[in-house]
């Protein structure tokens, strides 16, 4: 065999090898490009949901009432609505950095907060009846018992199912509920329909995945965040909202 009919023999399997490295690299950054690693997913959650529709259309701040769970000042520079999932990793992380933000722009009227539940069943089984012992909670002690109640559920949590059924009374007696009435409550399912609001509430302004955010300023411009952000990531955010600029959210 000469010279040149080996380097033909060597040729196509190094070429070949080397088409697969690339095949291969190729699909591993396009999966690193698609995941957020500080966002919990839900494959189904978006079924057949056309992209360019929600977006808050459904319950915009404009459409703000009693019924929802607010902090701060309802004529605030922004409003701020989180869906959360009570047994989400990302949310118990991002409910730390909320309760900064909280601090440092509730208190001074910049921001009004709105909490909304967004339990991802596919993934955290038990997170749905644990957003409707917070709205127990607030049933029977008002607005401040529900924050109290769901800060005390993410301060316990391991995340991804852990939390014990049998903690939900304890917490409730922990806060200061009466234990009995929020039995009943909860056994009840009073607060489902509710819940499955929030739940098409999120979807429909283009949820998919938790914790999911929506920043809302005086001119009802919208800036979606998908994710946990940390806290001086999502400040900086803040603050070009505030100075009128359109920061990238996603």
């Amino acid at each position: 065999m000469d010279d040149n009919q080996k380097q033909k023999n060597w040729a196509l399997p190094v070429s070949i090898v080397i088409a697969g490295v690339i095949i291969a690299g190729s699909l591993y950054y396009s999966n690193i490009s698609k995941s957020n690693p500080n966002n919990n997913r839900q494959k189904d959650v978006a079924a057949g949901l056309d992209a360019t529709k929600g977006r808050l259309e459904i319950n915009g701040p404009q459409n703000i009432t009693a019924d929802d769970h607010t902090l701060g000042n309802p004529n605030a520079e922004l409003t701020m609505i989180i869906f959360t999932d009570t047994e989400c990793p990302f949310c118990k992380n991002f409910h730390a950095t909320l309760k900064q933000l909280i601090e440092d722009y509730g208190k001074s009227g910049k921001i009004f907060f709105v909490l909304r539940h967004f339990p991802l069943d596919s993934l955290h089984s038990k997170s749905r009846k644990e957003a409707e012992a917070t709205e127990c909670a607030a049933d029977i002690g008002g607005n401040e018992k529900f924050w109290q109640y769901l800060d005390r559920i993410f301060e316990i949590t391991t995340s991804n199912d852990t939390l014990d059924p049998a903690q939900l009374p304890k917490i409730a007696e922990y806060i200061g509920l009466d234990v009995g009435k929020f039995n009943e409550c909860l056994q009840s399912g009073k607060f489902k329909d509710k819940v499955e609001r929030n739940v098409q509430d999120a979807i429909n302004s283009g949820g998919q995945g938790t914790p999911y955010s929506i920043i809302i300023n005086k001119k009802g411009e919208k800036f979606p965040i998908t994710g946990a952000y940390p806290y001086n990531q999502i400040k900086l955010i803040i603050e070009q909202i505030l100075n009128g600029e359109s920061p990238k959210t996603q």
